[in-house]
């Protein structure tokens, strides 16, 4: 599915959010592709002036006039086949940004996910065939690009998502419900919240606002009062699909560190381990001890298969009946990475995503054999 909403499973909702003691609700995707060389005519837009006599509502009045026009409307259409093989289209529609001056716009994955045709609307009106520059799932991100670059647009400037606080003033400019260039006003609501991607990974870092965001406002921008995007719209918490005053946003140190990637190689290279790794709880502990395992800890990753790059970590030697189930036994049990405690998969996933890059080597805290120690592992592509 695309465009619209997406709905995360509640169970995933609650394994991502639970820190926050909150649930997530993934919503939007996009796409986009090929750099051209030049265009006839860019407009990089100039920041808001700020004075001790800007009242809350001038600010955000500006912030709309000038970020306005550098947001654009995704229409994407797919097709499916009825029984008698007819197409049978499905549309959705999404929002996104001008990023830079040679026409990239940065979008969800989920916005243009499985599109088949996109079609990109500007603030004029004019509308644009696009097709797909990159694509990241596992961070719910994509740039596309209009087949024909046009002669003026708006360049939204990026602001520092590392520098935001709690009760911040921000606002969503989107395209809900399909009514275009629709602006809504906020707080941020708390910071460093998890939420699951697409393709069910995990986003950390991620902002949350209670500006309403509804569907069609995936792929749109989040921005401060000095008109910089802060984030980028992708998830609310919603049973309904409406808002509810929880919305997500991935922050702009994430869009900073995969965007430049997707426009230049299409991907973005994921670190990883690259070992099958199996979650721990007392449950499972309880029974792997009781087939002979020695486990000094009560929570971490079991190493159940180690792949020939994962570096010396040690996979299950042999095969157990534990319950109804058989086990590869006795591979190593990771309880931290560089210091930091690894209580879940999310906990090592977040922080390989955010924290590391592919070639790095990290301190790897494992209990083998009973015996805790420490390995230098050097972190490979997800997948390799």
């Amino acid at each position: 599915m695309h465009g619209g909403t997406y709905r995360t499973p509640w169970k995933a909702i609650i394994v991502a959010l639970l820190l926050g003691s909150l649930m997530g609700t993934a919503t939007g995707w996009l796409l986009a592709q090929f750099m051209l060389p030049w265009v006839a005519s860019t407009t990089v837009l100039p920041l808001p002036t700020t004075t001790s006599t800007d009242t809350l509502e001038t600010r955000i009045t500006a912030v709309y006039r000038q970020a306005g026009t550098g947001v654009v409307n995704i229409t994407t259409r797919s097709f499916d086949y009825d029984f008698f093989l007819r197409p049978v289209p499905r549309e959705g529609s999404g929002s996104g940004f001008f990023y830079d001056k040679q026409g990239h716009i940065v979008t969800n994955y989920h916005v243009i996910q499985d599109a088949e045709e996109m079609i990109v609307t500007l603030a004029d009106g004019q509308t644009l065939p696009a097709r797909v520059v990159g694509l990241d799932p596992s961070n719910d991100l994509a740039v596309i690009v209009p087949e024909s670059v046009p002669d003026q647009f708006t360049v939204l400037p990026m602001g520092q998502s590392d520098t935001l606080r709690v009760g911040q003033f921000v606002v969503a400019i989107g395209n809900p419900f399909g009514l275009e260039r629709t602006l809504t006003a906020g707080v941020i609501s708390s910071l460093g919240r998890v939420i699951q991607s697409p393709n069910e990974r995990f986003i950390g870092e991620i902002v949350q606002t209670d500006a309403p965001i509804n569907p069609g406002n995936s792929g749109g921008p989040l921005l401060n009062l000095n008109g910089e995007v802060i984030g980028v719209n992708s998830a609310i918490l919603s049973p309904s699909g409406t808002s509810a005053g929880i919305g997500f946003a991935i922050p702009t140190s994430t869009v900073q560190r995969v965007v430049p990637a997707l426009i230049e190689q299409g991907h973005y290279r994921h670190p990883s381990l690259n070992a099958q790794l199996f979650e721990l709880t007392p449950e499972w502990i309880r029974l792997l001890r009781s087939v002979g395992m020695d486990i000094p800890v009560e929570q971490g990753l079991l190493v159940v298969e180690a792949t020939q790059t994962s570096n010396g970590l040690r996979g299950g030697s042999q095969l157990v009946r534990v319950g109804n189930a058989l086990m590869p036994v006795g591979g190593d049990i990771i309880i931290a990475i560089e210091g930091q405690p690894v209580i879940r998969q999310r906990d090592l996933m977040v922080y390989l995503e955010t924290q590391t890059t592919v070639g790095q080597q990290v301190d790897v805290t494992v209990i083998r054999e009973g015996v805790e120690q420490m390995i230098t592992v050097t972190l490979q592509r997800l997948g390799e």
